[in-house]
């Protein structure tokens, strides 16, 4: 088929290859393989953002609101995941995690998060005293825990590359180096213009991570929401000191961020990651410090939501900051967890950066965002645990707009 042929025949175009673009594709052509679809990818590779920055873990609905978006979706999405896994031979591990109560404040969060896994249907959730702690992690210290037994590890990557080959498969095209400029609807669809040439669609659906805000806006202008990049570094142990760490300690988040702390994660090659902090990064695809669109970051600064949040937590943000520029800080707030790290146990990791919503009125949004404006559905909000809801999420959109497709 050509290509301009393909464009003028297209059921649906998704922007955006990474692992949420790729399992909305890859639902819409499992209910209807007929469908004439593309994906549309600005890099020459896919998952290349958050998807390929993903520590790996399988998140089971812990931490997440009942009946919101991200406990619902990530709860469904958790045994689509696991069923897509065994049924494609993608590494993964049902390891479980602790968390870490410190205080006799986070003790109190800590009978919170477990009365929110069991509403939202987690069993075997237990608490564990300080001695039951050790049992399973020797090397971790704190006043009361608790183990969640269906928090686990995967191989994105590899899960994302299968999606697309299951697209291809389908009779879906993948087209990468394709940047999207515009996005107009039209009186019988929607086109969508690249560098390179323009689709024709009955429905597009956007998912664009780190640049979701400036997808919607193409049909929304006055969206009441941007995007606010946070870099998160990491560390990593050096293989003397892996036995450190068995397999996944968190601390107990803070209730006012939606980050989850400095903590430990095993991944699925056995490395074990250390992190991440949360920085403001000065350019939306700023992995390093270095990294820096002064156009970017002077958006950031200007949107009203932003310049609240910075005002009501700037000293937090410096705490951020001081464990990004100080491997000392950073080891001290591991050594809350596990006392016996040392600086020399570390050895540099990579980063990642989060597509943080913000809202105008400067709260930082906890929930998935999904839009549908006339034949366009933008997801504008899908950070952690989007991955490990991708396939739901997927279905959701795919119900959406089955009344277009169909």
């Amino acid at each position: 088929m050509s290509q301009q042929s393909l464009a003028s025949q297209l059921d649906v175009v998704i922007v955006g290859g990474g692992i949420v673009g790729l399992a909305t594709a890859n639902s819409l052509l499992s209910s209807n393989p007929k469908l004439k679809l593309v994906v549309l990818e600005k890099e020459a590779t896919l998952g290349a953002h958050q998807t390929g920055h993903n520590s790996g873990v399988i998140h089971s609905g812990l931490y997440y609101k009942p009946g919101s978006l991200k406990a619902k979706n990530c709860i469904e999405g958790y045994q689509k995941l696991l069923k897509f896994c065994q049924d494609n031979d993608i590494a993964h591990e049902i390891c479980g995690k602790i968390v870490v109560a410190l205080s006799e404040q986070e003790r109190a969060q800590l009978e919170m998060l477990q009365q929110r896994g069991e509403q939202n249907g987690l069993m075997g959730i237990r608490r564990l005293s300080k001695t039951e702690i050790t049992e399973i992690e020797p090397h971790c210290t704190g006043i009361d825990g608790l183990f969640v037994p269906q928090t686990g590890i995967v191989d994105y990557g590899a899960m994302t590359m299968r999606l697309a080959d299951r697209i291809r498969e389908f009779g879906g095209q993948i087209l990468t180096s394709h940047r999207v400029r515009e996005i107009t609807e039209l009186s019988h669809g929607v086109a969508v213009s690249t560098e390179q040439q323009r689709f024709n669609a009955r429905t597009v659906i956007t998912c664009g991570g780190l640049h979701s805000d400036r997808l919607a806006m193409q049909t929304q202008p006055d969206l009441d929401l941007r995007i606010i990049p946070f870099r998160g570094e990491y560390f990593e142990l050096k293989e003397s000191a892996k036995h450190l760490v068995r397999s996944l300690i968190y601390p107990v988040p803070d209730p006012n961020f939606p980050f989850l702390g400095v903590h430990f994660t095993r991944r699925i090659d056995g490395s074990i990651e250390c992190g991440p902090n949360a920085v403001l990064a000065f350019a939306r695809e700023g992995y390093r410090k270095t990294d820096i669109s002064i156009r970017e970051f002077a958006q950031t600064l200007a949107w009203p939501g932003f310049r609240k949040i910075a005002l009501k937590y700037w000293r937090t943000g410096l705490g951020e900051y001081h464990r990004s520029f100080s491997k000392n800080a950073f080891v001290a707030a591991l050594q809350k967890l596990v006392p016996e790290i040392t600086a020399n146990d570390l050895q540099p990791a990579g980063a990642g950066v989060r597509a943080q919503a913000c809202s105008r009125a400067g709260s930082l949004l906890d929930d998935f965002e999904i839009r549908q404006i006339g034949r366009v559905v933008h997801v504008c909000n899908a950070p952690s645990p989007a991955a490990t809801a991708c396939l739901a999420i997927g279905d959701a959109i795919a119900s959406r707009v089955s009344s277009i497709v169909e």
